[in-house]
């Protein structure tokens, strides 16, 4: 018997083609209830990943964790004003080596494990200044022991030309360190600064063999220890949970 043109006879070829298409038919275009439920099954798959990432990735602790400036600033600090006492003649002029035991034994060996403190955190600009640091305090004391003892063969007629030197390579390392720290706060910049004016002062004082440049040498070096303790003291706070202290705007914006 004939059909209507718009019917499909039950069981016929043409019906089976049709059941085939709407089983093939993507999820994604059925009704919303079912796009739902798929979404939310997406969305408890992605939590529940990132809750397995989140304890299998190791919480970082023991020496790879916390400020290395919490040790660095007092280590500064220490031999900074160990060196002004000295520089502003708080002893006779025989007796220049009175900050080597502090500038040996403290400064020098804390910014030093406070350097690799830093590295092992990845804190490259806290380790470059740390580091730098080091370096000048561990020359500063080699300087005096080997004038003193005689190590490196100077003679009495180039002491002159010695500290000479040395102060003039250390101006231009801290000029350059000093320029490298302008996007940092300004308080970091400000202690390197006045670094740069003390060795000024000092070179000048060597120079024109003058006492009173020297002492105001030292004066400006008590000035860049007090910056080094308020920032010392901003580290302090957030170390015992506390708000952290102002230390300026950076006085070149990236």
């Amino acid at each position: 018997m004939a059909t209507g043109s718009g019917s499909v006879p039950p069981g016929s070829a043409q019906q089976d083609q049709a059941e085939a298409r709407r089983a093939s038919v993507p999820a994604q275009h059925t009704g919303p209830e079912t796009q739902g439920m798929a979404a939310e099954g997406r969305l408890a798959e992605g939590r529940q990943a990132q809750e397995v990432e989140a304890e299998t990735t190791p919480e970082v602790t023991g020496p790879l964790a916390g400020d290395p400036l919490s040790l660095g600033l007092p280590s500064f600090i220490v031999g900074s004003v160990a060196l002004g006492m000295v520089l502003i003649g708080f002893v006779s002029p025989l007796g220049t080596g009175a900050s080597l035991p502090i500038i040996l034994a403290a400064t020098a060996v804390g910014l030093l494990v406070s350097t690799v403190w830093a590295m092992g955190l990845g804190q490259s600009a806290v380790a470059l200044v740390l580091g730098v640091f080091a370096g000048f305090w561990l020359s500063y004391a080699f300087l005096l022991l080997g004038l003193t003892n005689g190590w490196f063969g100077i003679g009495l007629v180039d002491v002159k030309s010695t500290l000479e030197l040395f102060l003039t390579a250390w101006i231009v390392v801290m000029s350059m360190l000093t320029l490298a720290t302008l996007r940092l706060p300004m308080a970091y910049t400000a202690v390197l600064g006045l670094v740069d004016v003390a060795l000024i002062l000092v070179l000048i004082g060597v120079i024109q063999v003058s006492p009173n440049l020297q002492k105001a040498g030292g004066a400006v070096v008590f000035l860049f220890a007090a910056v080094g303790i308020y920032i010392f003291f901003g580290t302090a706070s957030i170390a015992t949970g506390g708000k952290p202290m102002p230390l300026g705007k950076p006085l070149l914006k990236a």
